[in-house]
């Protein structure tokens, strides 16, 4: 693992920005330890050996452990300290449950309040998608599109909301999984033209439905494929 210095004598303001890079950097690196799994589900996160790791401050590591709970990656327990989170399919049926509350909402605000250089920001994340050759890409250009309707609704709070929802990292991996069905890619690619059509006509009703029918898809598929492990596992 990589060291990551911050105890560099600085300027009280050049002290304050070096420490906001060493949290950033100490996130990186442990977010990457967890997605890659090298830290499992489950793994307690000692603060002491982590700053001992990265050869930084208790204080950083803290702040990048409270990153990455906000980020659903990591949760506190009372007297126990930090732990990694199980992000198997219960995790990833929970975050698209709540993506299908959410998401319909924020078409429909989208609807009624997007700008042009909304309408260009969700353009370009479907023609990125609609050329993407990999899985990443095509999941990144996915991802980027349901972003760029976030923030059409000019609320910053909610383009929060579903960034946390939906971590990069563990999206990529399913849709690595899901991608092997040949018509998936082209039929997301004409699902996200149907709502910017509705979007950029201000139908709002129609946007709300038509990504409410869009996340609907995929929490039924990830839904059948949760039951089908459940019943693996049963059977061994």
């Amino acid at each position: 693992m990589s060291t990551i210095r911050d105890d560099i004598s600085e300027t009280p303001a050049a002290r304050t920005l070096r420490v906001r890079s060493v949290v950033g950097l100490a996130y990186d690196e442990i977010r990457s330890l967890i997605v890659g799994g090298s830290l499992g589900p489950g793994a307690r996160l000692g603060q002491a050996e982590l700053a001992a790791q990265l050869g930084i401050s208790r204080t950083s590591v803290r702040e990048a452990l409270r990153r990455l709970a906000g980020d659903g990656l990591v949760e506190f327990e009372v007297n126990r300290g930090f732990f990694v989170v199980d992000i198997g399919l219960d995790s990833v049926l929970q975050r698209l449950e709540a993506r299908l509350v959410l998401e319909p909402s924020i078409a429909r605000l989208a609807a009624e309040r997007h700008r042009g250089t909304d309408l260009t920001a969700m353009r370009a994340a479907i023609a990125a998608e609609d050329v993407a050759t990999t899985s990443d890409a095509g999941h990144d250009a996915s991802r980027a599109f349901h972003i760029a309707v976030a923030a059409a609704t000019g609320n910053e709070a909610l383009v929060r909301l579903l960034d946390t929802l939906w971590i990069a990292d563990v999206g990529r991996r399913l849709l690595a999984q899901r991608r092997v069905a040949p018509t998936w890619q082209d039929a997301d690619v004409a699902e996200h033209r149907e709502i910017l059509k509705t979007i950029e006509t201000g139908d709002a009703l129609a946007a709300e439905q038509l990504m409410r029918s869009h996340v609907e898809s995929a929490f039924v598929h990830w839904s059948g494929r949760h039951a089908h492990q459940a019943r693996d596992e049963a059977a061994g």
